[in-house]
């Protein structure tokens, strides 16, 4: 597949006749939430059928869009006192068109691998102020459309890039943007008066600066361990049925009347993982599961809030207790860890994290995007719950959704497939000396002890 850059350039708010131009001197400071997240990147691949809008129609609905989310056309840079914020400069979202000297049945079903990268553009975040979001639209020689983007992860979380999505889909047909975007990111995450931390955050949100706490098996960033280790990528398909086997598992002999398909993925998944592995018995693994706390949060947040609002459950076990302990403990341990990132924790981190304890310690984010390798531990970016196959450019939903490549070992990715039927799909990289094992116990259901 030869995919040529046609053209790239910047596409900036079009605000109408009717609505004056706000100032470009605006800056909006990153909330606690924001920081603590991951300094990255992140892509994902649209890919819709034949007729596609026109490039220019796209690009269009874009700059309308743009209008009402103005800082996905911003850079992200520092304020006045230095600290990270994004600055509604209206620089414009790089928007690129490639044609692809193919058809689509020559690389659907896109494989989890490097050649995908050449779908979405490539962040360059060298200079003082970074891109927000960048666009790429391919056409295939059959007249089907891919659509990449590419965001920094600072600026939004998964549901809020989303909405995005949905808006710019929106402007292209000519209705109504909804759920209405929400930009205010500092009254929500007020701290509470007097504040009240109720839990420990250091060592879980925070952690010193001086001690990086990466994994001495760190790969070098292309997917490769210290010893040449090579980091690949397998997609999971459990269809509905798999999925109903397992919450039946976990009822069985008594278990909890119900529990999420999240939570009985992510349980099969982390025991396996830590069988392919083959851990010690004495080693703890805990799995990191992003926690979405619009809903949580009282008063909720609403759902076209901008930002992110992400914190994380780590539910940990021993790797003998994982394997050797029957599947319902693992979701027990999930849905107990999930459960305690209630509003008061997120309240808690919230005070914490202005209480000025992280500035006088010099303490930093715990999610370090530079961290390639997680094991003993895994992390989990549930997608599950993302309306990513509502988005509708005029011509009908897409048929295929994806992450890019991202050889991160044990950073898995979940979503729910484009059938529509109830099945997951679940991006698992691990090394690839662990993924025959892997293979062969993930599609297997564990014994009923």
């Amino acid at each position: 597949m030869k995919i040529t850059v046609h053209s790239s350039k910047a596409v900036k708010p079009v605000y109408g006749d009717a609505v004056a131009a706000p100032s470009t001197a605006d800056v909006v400071p990153l909330s606690v939430f924001d920081r603590a997240n991951f300094d990255t990147y992140v892509s994902v691949i649209y890919a819709f059928r034949p007729p596609a809008p026109a490039n220019s129609v796209l690009e269009a609905g874009l700059a309308k869009a743009l209008a009402e989310y103005r800082e996905w056309a911003g850079r992200l840079g520092v304020d006045g006192d230095g600290d990270r914020a994004i600055l509604l400069n209206d620089a414009g979202a790089r928007f690129v068109e490639a044609p692809a000297d193919v058809t689509r049945d020559r690389v659907v079903p896109l494989e989890p691998t490097p050649r995908v990268t050449s779908l979405h553009p490539s962040a360059d975040d060298d200079g003082a102020e970074a891109e927000v979001m960048m666009v790429q639209v391919t056409r295939f020689a059959c007249g089907s459309l891919a659509v990449g983007f590419t965001a920094h992860h600072m600026v939004s979380d998964g549901r809020a890039t989303s909405n995005f999505f949905l808006a710019w889909s929106q402007a292209t047909r000519g209705v109504a943007i909804h759920p209405v975007p929400v930009h205010d990111r500092a009254s929500f995450f007020t701290p509470r008066d007097p504040p009240r931390v109720d839990y420990e955050h250091r060592g879980v949100e925070f952690k010193t600066c001086e001690k990086l706490d990466r994994n001495e098996n760190n790969d070098d960033g292309h997917g490769h361990g210290h010893d040449g280790e090579v980091v690949v990528t397998h997609k999971v398909h459990f269809s509905r049925e798999f999925i109903s086997k397992l919450k039946a598992l976990a009822s069985a002999g008594g278990g909890q009347r119900s529990y999420s398909t999240l939570q009985c993925v992510v349980a099969h998944l982390w025991r396996c993982i830590t069988m392919a592995r083959g851990l010690e018995g004495s080693v703890a693994t805990s799995v990191s599961i992003a926690v979405d706390g619009r809903a949580r949060m009282s008063p909720p947040v609403p759902d076209g809030y901008t930002g992110n609002v992400v914190l994380w459950a780590r539910p940990t076990a021993t790797a003998r207790e994982l394997v050797t302990m029957p599947l319902q403990h693992a979701m027990g341990l999930i849905n107990r860890a999930v459960a305690r990132i209630n509003d008061g924790y997120f309240k808690s981190f919230v005070d914490f994290a202005n209480s000025g304890a992280v500035e006088a310690e010099r303490l930093v984010s715990s999610a370090d995007a530079a961290e390639m390798v997680l094991s003993p531990n895994i992390e989990v970016d549930s997608w599950l719950r993302i309306p990513f196959y509502e988005l509708d450019f005029g011509s009908g939903q897409p048929f295929l959704f994806t992450p890019s490549y991202l050889p991160v070992e044990g950073l898995l990715i979940l979503l729910p497939s484009f059938s529509g039927d109830g099945s997951v799909d679940a991006y698992v990289p691990l090394f690839s000396h662990d993924m025959d094992t892997f293979k062969n116990c993930c599609y297997v259901l564990p014994e009923l002890s």
